[in-house]
């Protein structure tokens, strides 16, 4: 389960039948949510947004029910991003090839064109086109993207390509800060980075395998704040 690197995706394995996100009794209070990655090079706190309500459901009920309890980040591209959720992470042996494990079922897509892949930006990562047409997310895997910073010409190259307008805020965005416009519209974004993005930075800097895995283990678990 992955994102695209460049213009080609990568998935899980292509004959996997994704399933219907099952109906549960979970409610969640209209605000805005924040939740803790902790890992050893720091803290991360993300806000998940309102406006992917089934997004933020679910992550927040994963979260509740202790899913996301040292698993490993097992992608890491340094100017891209970081990857995390991948169930078998969590036993994982060493040189262990991850990324295609999930929870059984899939959500779907959430887009938002307010919403980007600005750097720390929170997303889902999915299945590949070709088995996934219809741009579903995984269930428990998500990626909090580093990027890159761009220039205005790359950008509205970009735009053109997948048929975004981007807003003079969301441009200057972009050609500041940085990020993965490229995955705009294509991936479902559901929250940002609100604190911690050094720790990004410093995970996305360790040296991988092939396949992207981190030599050594990147470990994180994830807890609600409390306010």
């Amino acid at each position: 389960m992955c994102v695209a690197t460049g213009l080609q995706i990568g998935c899980s394995p292509k004959n996997r039948t994704s399933k219907q996100t099952p109906t549960t009794n979970t409610k969640v209070e209209n605000k805005e949510q924040r939740v803790q990655v902790s890992t050893e090079y720091g803290n991360i706190v993300l806000k998940l947004y309102n406006e992917t309500p089934q997004h933020r459901d679910n992550f927040i009920k994963l979260v509740n029910d202790t899913f996301y309890h040292d698993l490993l980040f097992h992608r890491v591209i340094r100017n891209f991003m970081i990857q995390g959720g991948d169930p078998q992470s969590k036993n994982a042996q060493p040189g262990q090839q991850l990324g295609a494990g999930d929870i059984g079922y899939t959500i779907p897509a959430e887009f938002n064109n307010k919403l980007i892949h600005k750097k720390g930006a929170l997303a889902a990562a999915r299945q590949g086109d070709m088995v996934n047409p219809q741009k579903r997310s995984s269930g428990c895997q998500f990626y909090i993207v580093q990027g890159q910073v761009l220039d205005s010409a790359r950008l509205q190259m970009i735009g053109m390509q997948n048929g975004i307008s981007y807003t003079p805020e969301q441009i200057a965005v972009y050609t500041t800060i940085g990020g993965t416009p490229f995955l705009d519209m294509n991936y479902t974004v559901f929250g940002e980075v609100v604190s911690g993005m050094e720790v990004i930075d410093a995970i996305a800097a360790v040296q991988t395998m092939p396949g992207d895995r981190p030599m050594k283990d990147v470990k994180f678990t994830i807890t609600l704040v409390k306010e």
